[in-house]
């Protein structure tokens, strides 16, 4: 049970550097996908990297801080809450405009369209695998679809699910 201070603390301190919890292994079907790709991307969050280490074993990644998650700054109310909730606090705020000095929505919707023209710029080239996460994933599906992307395969929003996009034109 945390204070919103106490869950900025947390997540800046604890969720944002976390690594992978051990164990963890990414399906076949990623293994494949990131096999198939010409270049793997990664966060520069720890658990991104972890998962495109686990995605494309041995393969040397393209670490880019454009696809770090988007920030979860909570509301300055009273009260103490499990981090999930303050979780959804702290997206629902962040989503309507309070950013508290932190990256805001428009901000990171401007970087989102900015992963977007990494990714179909790097798709030029072949299969493209990013490793990012489901808040800023989700962003960017719009800006995906808007440059003539079609998902064709949608795993969901679970740890370790993805998304294939094939090119369909504009």
């Amino acid at each position: 049970m945390l204070d919103w201070r106490g869950y900025e603390d947390w997540w800046d301190n604890t969720y944002q550097p976390a690594s992978l919890v051990p164990g963890q292994d990414a399906c076949d079907n990623l293994k494949a996908a990131a096999a198939a790709s010409h270049i793997v991307f990664a966060s520069t969050l720890q658990r991104a990297i972890e998962t495109a280490q686990g995605a494309a074993p041995g393969r040397e990644l393209v670490i880019d801080p454009v696809f770090v998650e988007a920030e979860l700054p909570p509301p300055p109310i009273p009260g103490r809450y499990m981090a999930k909730t303050w979780g959804v606090f702290a997206r629902c705020s962040w989503w309507f405009g309070m950013s508290r000095g932190r990256e805001s929505r428009v901000d990171a919707e401007a970087r989102a369209q900015q992963a977007v023209n990494r990714l179909v710029e790097a798709a030029q080239e072949g299969d493209v695998t990013v490793c990012a996460h489901g808040w800023f994933n989700r962003m960017m599906r719009p800006y995906i679809k808007q440059a003539g992307w079609k998902c064709v395969h949608d795993g969901g929003d679970s740890y370790w699910s993805y998304r294939q996009y094939e090119y369909r034109g504009k």
